[in-house]
C-alpha cells in the first residue's frame, strides 16, 4: 500500500483592508513584520488534565494537541480512512505481522532536530515500556515486538502476530512521535513536529498554541490558536455571539444552533463523530452481571426521547459499539425497543420484582448531568431506583475509569475502533465475554478487508444481543464559525480538533 502527502505551495499575498496591512508573506508565515497576528480563539469543553498524551487518559490533551503539536506517523481522515502524515507511505507483509513505514525525508521536529527512523524506535518504545503510559496505550503498544531502522528514513515494526488494528491504533495518541532528544518535561512542555507549537496552559482557562515557524510541510495560516474553556455551555455559546470566540468547537447545547442563523455572521457544519455516548454498566456488580437486568435497563430507556431533550434530536441512534463511518457499521439501534412492560417482566424474572437500586456516577461534561437525570427518571419508571452522583471530569477518571467505583455511568468514547475495548476485562466495564473477545481478536488478525468487517459486525450484533451497555446515542459534530473562517473538517473520527488546514480571510 502506497500513499503520496499532498505538498501545497504557499504564495506570497498582500491584502490591504480601509488602510491596515496585514502582509502574509509565505516564506515568513501568516503575519509578516509590523503586521498584527493572526489570532483565532476556540470554545471547547474538555480541558486537558495533563499535556502528556502517553500519561494522561483524559480525551482534554489530544484534542488539543494531536497532529497540531503531535503529529503520527499516519493519520485518520474525516472520511474514517488512514492517510499518511510523517510516513510517506507504508507496506504490510503477506501475513500482516510486519509493518515497514518510508518517513518524509525533509521532517523535522520544532527544535530542529530531523523526524528520523531512530525519533521513531524511541518514541514507539517510551509508549510501550514507559511506567506512567496509561493502561489504553500501553495494550495497544504491546503487539510490537521489535524495531529496526532500515535506514534512516525507513523503519521496520514487527509485531507478536497478525494485527489490521494496530495500524488504527497509531493514527491516535498510540503513534505519537516525540521528540525525546530536547531534554524537555513532556508533561509540562510538549515537544512535537506540528505545525504548531506548545505556549502555555492557563489551568480553569486556556490553552495557546502559536504557529511552528520551523514546520517541515505546509505551515499553518495563522500565528496563535487559544483553546478556550467553558463548563457551561451556554457561557461559551453566548461567547461566540459577542464576539469573544472565532470557532465553538462543538456545540454541546444544540437547541441553541438556531441563535447562530445569521449566515452573514456565521457558519454552521453538521456532521458526524464517532463519539458513542455509552451508559456504561460495571460488569462486576451483581445486579449489572445479570443478562435480564442489563436487557430491562435497555427496555425502559427511551432513547429517542433522551436524543431529543438533551441534545435537540441532533445525532444518531446507534446500537452498538460502531459509528456509521466504520465500514462494518450496520443499523442495530432497534435490538432493545423501548417497552417499559417487558423491562419490568425482565426485572420479575431476574429477581428483583421488589426493586433495584444502583449508583449513576457522571462526569460533568455537557451531556453528562442532562442525560443521566433522563435516564434516572426512565429508570425508576420500571422499579429502578437511581442516586446520581456529578463528578468533575478528573474525579471521575480517578474513581470511575480507574478505580471502578460506580454502578452505572455516561461518558463519550471517541477513539477509532473503540469497539475493542469491551474484549479487555480490565477495562473499567470490566465486561467479560469470551465469543465476543474471540471475534475481535479474529478480526484483527483476518486476512482480508472484507473478512474483518463481516467478523466486526457479528461481534457488533454479539455486543448489541448480550446488552453489554446501553448505547444511547452517537453524538453529532456541531461547530460554529465565523464567515471568514475555513479548513475545518465536518466530520470528527479521531480525538483531535485538527487545526492544520484552518485559514482565516479576515
Amino acid at each position: 500500500m502506497r500513499t503520496n502527502r499532498p505538498f501545497r505551495r504557499l504564495t506570497a499575498l498582500l491584502v490591504m483592508l480601509l488602510g491596515i496591512s496585514l502582509t502574509l508573506v509565505a516564506c515568513g508565515g501568516p503575519s509578516g513584520a509590523g503586521s498584527r497576528p493572526i489570532v483565532l480563539n476556540v470554545g471547547a469543553t474538555t480541558e486537558p488534565t495533563g499535556m502528556d498524551p502517553a500519561t494522561d487518559t483524559g480525551a482534554g490533551t489530544p484534542f488539543a494537541l494531536l497532529y497540531n503539536v503531535y503529529e503520527t506517523l499516519v493519520r485518520i481522515d474525516e472520511n474514517g480512512e488512514i492517510k499518511p502524515l510523517l510516513a510517506r507511505s507504508w507496506s504490510v507483509s503477506s501475513d500482516g505481522s510486519v509493518y515497514t513505514f518510508k518517513l518524509e525525508p525533509n521532517a523535522t521536529f520544532a527544535s530542529g532536530k530531523p523526524v528520523d527512523a531512530a525519533a521513531v524506535i524511541a518514541s514507539f518504545e517510551r509508549t510501550r515500556d514507559g511506567e506512567s503510559t496509561t493502561e489504553v496505550l500501553k495494550k495497544q503498544m504491546s503487539h510490537v515486538k521489535e524495531m529496526r531502522a532500515v535506514d534512516e528514513h525507513t523503519v521496520e515494526v514487527s509485531l507478536t502476530g497478525p494485527s489490521r488494528r494496530w495500524l488504527y491504533d497509531i493514527t491516535s495518541t498510540a503513534g505519537i512521535i516525540y521528540d525525546l532528544s530536547s531534554g524537555q518535561n513532556l508533561s509540562e512542555q510538549p515537544a512535537g513536529s506540528g505545525p504548531y507549537v506548545f505556549s502555555r496552559h492557563d489551568i480553569g482557562s486556556m490553552v495557546s498554541l502559536v504557529r511552528n515557524k520551523e514546520y517541515w510541510g505546509t505551515g499553518p495560516r495563522v500565528d496563535e490558536v487559544n483553546f478556550r474553556y467553558y463548563s457551561d455551555a451556554n457561557s461559551m455559546v453566548a461567547a461566540m455571539l459577542s464576539g469573544e470566540l472565532d470557532i465553538v468547537s462543538n456545540l454541546t447545547v444544540p437547541q441553541s444552533v438556531g441563535q447562530f442563523s445569521d449566515a452573514s455572521r456565521f457558519k454552521v457544519l453538521e456532521g458526524t463523530t464517532n463519539g458513542e455516548v455509552v451508559l456504561g454498566f460495571n460488569h462486576s456488580n451483581p445486579a449489572l452481571s445479570n443478562l435480564k437486568v442489563r436487557q430491562a435497563i435497555n427496555h425502559a430507556i427511551d432513547r429517542k426521547a433522551i436524543l431529543d431533550s438533551a441534545w435537540g434530536g441532533k445525532g444518531t441512534l446507534i446500537g452498538s459499539m460502531v459509528p456509521p463511518t466504520d465500514p462494518w457499521y450496520e443499523d442495530l439501534s432497534n435490538t432493545y425497543p423501548h417497552d417499559p412492560a417487558k423491562a419490568k417482566q425482565l426485572l420479575e424474572e431476574a429477581g428483583y420484582a421488589s426493586g433495584l437500586t444502583l449508583r449513576l456516577r457522571v462526569p460533568t461534561l455537557p451531556y453528562g448531568p442532562p442525560v443521566a437525570k433522563l435516564v434516572a427518571a426512565q429508570l425508576r419508571e420500571v422499579g429502578i431506583d437511581v442516586s446520581i452522583d456529578e463528578l468533575d471530569f478528573s474525579t471521575w477518571l480517578k474513581q470511575v475509569y480507574s478505580q471502578h467505583d460506580y454502578d452505572m455511568t455516561v461518558v463519550a468514547h471517541v477513539e477509532p475502533w473503540d469497539i475493542s475495548q469491551f474484549a479487555n476485562p480490565n477495562y473499567y466495564w470490566q465486561y467479560n465475554n469470551s465469543q465476543f473477545a474471540e471475534l475481535i481478536s479474529k478480526a484483527d488478525s483476518s486476512a482480508t478487508e472484507e473478512e474483518q468487517e463481516t467478523i466486526l459486525r457479528q461481534a457488533a450484533k454479539v455486543l448489541a444481543d448480550d446488552a453489554a451497555a446501553d448505547w444511547l446515542f452517537l453524538l453529532p459534530n456541531l461547530v460554529i464559525t465565523t464567515t471568514e473562517i475555513s479548513g475545518i473538517s465536518t466530520n470528527t473520527t479521531g480525538l483531535s480538533f485538527d487545526m492544520t488546514h484552518v485559514a482565516t480571510s479576515r
